[in-house]
C-alpha cells in the first residue's frame, strides 16, 4: 500500500506539472482569470542554450556599472545539463568571465506574468539578476523607456531579493527608483520561483507567490512615470563585483560560482 502511495503522490505532482505547462495556470497571484502559457524554456535538452529562444550576449568588462567580468560565448560559462541551465562565473588570473542570456527579437512581450525557478550563487560579490529590458527604445535610452528588475541579488546582503522599477522619473542616478526587498531563506541552496504579474494597471513582484512589491500605473498618460506600454525581453545574467555588487569587495574565493535555472515561463 505505501508504494502504491507514493507512485500515486508521483503521478499526481507530474500531471498538475504538465496540466499547468500546457493549459496555465488559474488565478496565478496578480492577475485575474487564466493565463495561458505562451513561452517556456524548461532547459530539458543538455548542451549550448536554445538559440531559437536565446542570444548570448557578448559584452566588455566595465561596460556596465563598473563590474569587473565580460560576458562570453564559451561553452563553459554557459550550457544546459542535468536539466538546468549553468551561468557559470569563471575567474583565470585577473580575466573573469560569465555570461548573459537574452531573449531580445526572439521572445518579447507586452503584458502577462513572467516567472524562473533559479537557485542562485553565494558570496560577497556576486550580483545574478533575472530582468527586463524594452524590446525597442521608443521613449530614449535608459532610463526613459523602462526597466524591470523581477529579481537581484547581492551576496552581501544574504537570502535578500530585491524588485526593482526604473523609469526615467524614478532610477537610480536620482536615487528615486522605486523598489522593495523581501528576506526568503536560503536562496542560495534551494530553488526559488521569482515573478512579475505585469498588466496596464501596474506591475508586481513576488518569491514563492508571495507578493513584496507592487508599482501601480499612475495613469498620467507620461512616460516618464509609466514607459511599460510597449514589449520587454528577459535577460539572465550573473556579475561579478561593480557599483552595487561589489559595495563590500569581492570575496577572493568566490569563483567559480553559478546561477541554476530551472525553467523560465511567460503566461498571458
Amino acid at each position: 500500500m505505501a508504494l502504491k502511495l507514493k507512485l500515486l503522490v508521483v503521478a499526481l505532482i507530474f500531471a498538475t506539472r504538465l496540466l499547468g505547462q500546457q493549459q496555465g495556470q488559474e488565478g496565478l497571484p496578480g492577475q485575474t482569470g487564466p493565463q495561458k502559457l505562451v513561452w517556456s524554456d524548461e532547459f530539458d535538452r543538455a548542451g549550448a542554450p536554445d538559440t531559437t529562444k536565446w542570444t548570448m550576449d557578448m559584452i566588455p568588462k566595465g561596460r556596465f556599472n563598473n563590474e569587473l567580468q565580460r560576458y562570453v560565448a564559451g561553452p563553459e560559462n554557459c550550457f544546459v545539463a542535468g536539466g538546468l541551465l549553468h551561468i557559470k562565473a569563471l575567474k583565470d588570473g585577473d580575466d573573469i568571465t560569465s555570461a548573459r542570456l537574452v531573449t531580445r527579437g526572439k521572445g518579447e512581450w507586452l503584458y502577462g506574468r513572467i516567472e524562473a525557478r533559479i537557485k542562485l550563487p553565494g558570496g560577497v560579490g556576486v550580483w545574478p539578476a533575472f530582468w527586463m529590458m524594452p524590446a525597442h527604445s521608443a521613449y530614449g535610452g535608459w532610463p526613459r523607456s523602462g526597466e524591470v528588475d523581477i529579481m537581484e541579488y547581492v551576496g552581501y546582503a544574504q537570502d535578500t531579493i530585491h524588485g526593482t522599477i526604473h523609469t526615467m522619473a524614478y532610477n537610480h542616478t536620482r536615487n528615486t527608483q522605486k523598489s522593495s526587498i523581501i528576506h526568503t531563506n536560503n536562496v542560495e541552496r534551494d530553488f526559488h520561483i521569482y515573478a512579475c504579474a505585469w498588466g496596464p494597471g501596474k506591475i508586481e513582484m513576488f518569491v514563492d507567490g508571495i507578493k513584496y512589491f507592487e508599482f501601480p500605473n499612475d495613469r498620467a498618460g507620461n512616460f516618464a512615470t509609466w514607459p511599460f506600454d510597449r514589449p520587454f525581453y528577459i535577460i539572465l545574467n550573473l556579475a561579478i563585483g561593480g557599483d552595487w555588487g561589489g559595495r563590500k569587495g569581492v570575496g577572493p574565493g568566490i569563483m567559480p560560482c553559478e546561477m541554476e535555472v530551472d525553467w523560465v515561463r511567460v503566461y498571458q
